[in-house]
């Protein structure tokens, strides 16, 4: 009778357990009586999935490592005068008022060699609305200039008359703010590019090395490409600054 009992009372249990979910590393048991059988499951936050991925995914610099290959400092340099380039034109070409200072070092190419428009010409604010460019001592210079001016993002309309230049200055517009933004995006876009061809441009190199391991050439290119990367990101965050400022976000 007693064995009768037990075996009603074992079989079920074992059946009942065969048909329980397969149990995962986030399944946890937490109380088992008889047939009744109570699963929690701890599930990883949103914010925590992938974190490790993300980790393993990182590259790590190691100057030295680098060194063996390139000169890490000629790299960074590099690079930088690419944002610092940036930064330049930002300053230069992206004022939100055309003031006699964005006119004074507008970059000028001529005879095949860089100037500022404050070394060519005798520049002078009119009036408040009104800039006078006098180019009675380097004349040959004024189709140059017309050039730079227009391609200047400065929404500056200038009129000649005879060796003289008179630039209205615009008013502030919602227009005019657009076309600052977009040109600030261009200048972005060429540091960016910039950057990009030094990378390739090492990496090219590299490739092209017979008396080093092919570990370490891509293990260093990983490390190129991690390293203009956040220069990139520093060029990306000098710019979305810029491109807010001139929409007065």
């Amino acid at each position: 009778m007693g064995t009768r009992l037990l075996s009603k009372i074992i079989v079920p249990i074992f059946f009942n357990t065969r048909k329980l979910p397969n149990l995962t590393r986030e399944s946890k048991i937490v109380v088992y009586t008889g047939t009744n059988c109570t699963i929690t499951r701890n599930y990883a936050k949103g914010k925590d999935r992938g974190k490790d991925k993300k980790d393993k995914s990182k590259i790590e610099i190691n100057p030295t490592m680098m060194s063996e290959l390139v000169s890490v400092d000629k790299l960074k340099g590099r690079c930088q005068n690419a944002i610092e380039k940036m930064k330049e034109d930002f300053a230069k070409n992206l004022s939100l008022r055309s003031t006699t200072g964005a006119i004074d070092t507008l970059p000028i190419k001529y005879d095949g060699k860089d100037y500022e428009l404050q070394e060519l010409a005798q520049i002078v604010r009119k009036n408040p609305k009104t800039l006078v460019i006098n180019f009675s001592s380097f004349p040959q210079v004024i189709p140059d200039v017309l050039k730079a001016i227009h391609n200047s993002g400065l929404n500056l309309n200038p009129q000649q008359d005879g060796t003289t230049l008179y630039v209205p200055v615009p008013k502030v517009t919602k227009e005019h703010r657009e076309v600052l933004a977009k040109s600030a995006k261009g200048l972005y876009i060429k540091c960016r590019d910039a950057v990009k061809d030094i990378q390739n441009d090492y990496i090219k190199k590299n490739k092209k090395q017979t008396t080093v391991s092919e570990d370490l050439i891509f293990s260093v290119n990983k490390q190129i490409t991690a390293l203009c990367d956040e220069y990139l990101i520093e060029a990306k965050k000098i710019y979305e600054t810029k491109h807010n400022e001139l929409l007065g976000k």
